[in-house]
C-alpha cells in the first residue's frame, strides 16, 4: 500500500456553519494538487454532502460533537475521509476496516440517510464506508493527467 506524501487532518464542530470552512479547505488542497476547476467543484459538493450528513444525522440537536476530516494527498489522487464521531484517523486502520459503498443497500440501513451518498458516489471516483462506530466516508478523486485541453476546448490564439 502506498503512503500519502502529505496528510492533513482537521476537526470542526458538527454545525452547518462550518461547511463553508471545509469547502474552502478542499478547494485549496485540490488546487494545490493541480485538479481542474470541474473536479474541484465536484470535490466541494461531495465533501459538503458528507459533512452535512454528519451534522444532520450523527448528533442530537443539543449534542453538537465534532466531525474529523482527513485529506490524504497522493501523486495520482486525493482521498478525503469524513468521520462523524470526531476521532483522529489511523489511515492504515481506516483502510483495513472500510468497504465499498453499495448502491443496492436499502437507504433505511444507512445511518447517514442515503441520498447524499448517491450524490457523493456520482461525483467521486470511489466511495467507501465504515459504519461500525459512527460513520466514516472515504472518498477518492483521481488526478487526471493533462487536464487542460482534454476536451479540445482551449482557446486558440491563431486566426
Amino acid at each position: 500500500m502506498t503512503k500519502p506524501f502529505d496528510f492533513v487532518e482537521m476537526k470542526l464542530p458538527a454545525k452547518s456553519e462550518y461547511v463553508g470552512v471545509l469547502r474552502l479547505t478542499i478547494s485549496g488542497v485540490a488546487n494545490r494538487m493541480g485538479f481542474s476547476y470541474e473536479d474541484i467543484e465536484d470535490l466541494k459538493v461531495a465533501v459538503s454532502e458528507a459533512i452535512t450528513n454528519a451534522v444532520k444525522h450523527a448528533y442530537y440537536e443539543d449534542d453538537h460533537g465534532e466531525v474529523t476530516i482527513g485529506f490524504a494527498l497522493y501523486h495520482d489522487r486525493l482521498e478525503v475521509m469524513v468521520a462523524d464521531y470526531g476521532d483522529s484517523f489511523d489511515l492504515e486502520k481506516v483502510k483495513e476496516d472500510i468497504g465499498p459503498y453499495d448502491r443496492d443497500m436499502p437507504i433505511d440501513n444507512m445511518k447517514e440517510g442515503g441520498f447524499g451518498l448517491f450524490l457523493i458516489d456520482a461525483l467521486m471516483d470511489k466511495v467507501e464506508i465504515n459504519n461500525n462506530h459512527g460513520v466514516i466516508v472515504l472518498m477518492t478523486k483521481y488526478l487526471q493527467e493533462n487536464e487542460v485541453g482534454q476536451n479540445d476546448d482551449q482557446i486558440s490564439t491563431t486566426q
